[in-house]
């Protein structure tokens, strides 16, 4: 099985500043708008380079998403940086009548998205953004696992015509992706192949999953891994190959289990190819206050439930 290593752990929203920061000086039709969250978002440099391309709205989310939309008007391709929570929960009504329904450009980056905000609590811990991003028609939903693919994400979505929703993180997660890597809108990663189960995971459980397969390696398991770093549009023909080798699937997410990942990979299966499943995801709960680690230990997010999970679907087959 193919191995990874952790080439120094890095947050994922500096993967996100670093993207922006390149943009800023490629592409002049690029513009940023911050809702008073610009050390948070990593928009400093891009600010400091561009401030003519700037926009500090304040903690007003909703006139943000009317602003981006409204650039997108005269050429501009606006990138709008907030929490996550706050970039869906909160301005949902303007994100699907100003930028889904009417088609606009923008790209919606959010971070310090699940459970791994941390001490900070349920009220900014959102784990139903995903859902509420993918029912909007047109809108692109992506997920990035580590620092260098969350750079090669805000650089691609830059190419990309149309909405898209960008979600990452605030903790320091292992960089193990590629640093030149040519991110691909809707097109899964093959980390490693299996013949036993196949684990589909996204975010900062990808890695969970590397750990979780070479662990079943030792158990004589064979576990495929693959990285799905766009939720919509899904790459169902990835899954559907893996699937019908293995015969079975994981699915891992910090997300709640309704509305997010495994829901998505359980109606591709329900359609084309019924086998069985089980869910690495948040059980229908809110968040609580606490580290990153005590969080994703406590409510099941992690390397040890993914191994637990593929014993119990490969029992299923």
């Amino acid at each position: 099985m193919k191995k990874y290593t952790n080439t120094g752990s890095k947050d994922t929203r500096s993967g996100f500043g670093a993207g922006l920061t390149e943009l800023g000086q490629k592409n002049e039709n690029v513009v940023a708008l911050c809702a008073d969250l610009i050390g948070s978002l990593k928009m400093d440099d891009f600010k400091k380079n561009h401030p003519e391309r700037f926009f500090q709205i304040g903690i007003a989310e909703a006139n943000m998403i009317g602003i981006a939309a409204g650039l997108t008007i005269g050429g501009k391709i606006p990138f709008t940086g907030t929490f996550a929570n706050f970039s869906t929960g909160r301005v949902y009504d303007q994100i699907r009548q100003s930028v889904a329904y009417s088609e606009k450009n923008v790209k919606i980056c959010a971070s310090h998205a699940g459970l791994t905000l941390g001490e900070d609590g349920a009220t900014h811990q959102i784990l139903e953004d995903i859902g509420l991003m993918k029912m909007l028609p047109g809108m692109t939903v992506i997920n990035t696992c580590d620092y260098n693919q969350t750079k090669a994400a805000t650089l691609a979505i830059a190419d990309y015509e149309g909405p898209v929703y960008l979600r990452f993180g605030r903790p320091v997660v292992p960089n193990f992706t590629a640093e030149d890597q040519k991110f691909e809108i809707g097109k899964a990663v093959m980390l490693t192949a299996g013949t036993d189960v196949t684990i589909v995971a996204t975010g900062h459980l990808v890695w969970e999953a590397l750990e979780a397969a070479n662990i079943l390696e030792q158990k004589g398991i064979s576990a495929e891994v693959i990285n799905i770093h766009t939720i919509k549009p899904l790459d169902e023909e990835a899954i559907l190959n893996s699937v019908r080798k293995t015969g079975c699937v994981v699915t891992a997410e910090e997300h709640n289990f309704l509305g997010g990942l495994g829901e998505s990979v359980a109606r591709v299966l329900s359609l084309n190819y019924p086998a069985a499943q089980e869910f690495v995801a948040v059980s229908d709960t809110f968040g609580e206050s606490g580290t990153p680690e005590q969080l994703m230990d406590k409510y099941g997010l992690n390397s040890s439930v993914i191994i637990e999970k593929a014993e119990k679907v490969i029992k299923r087959k």
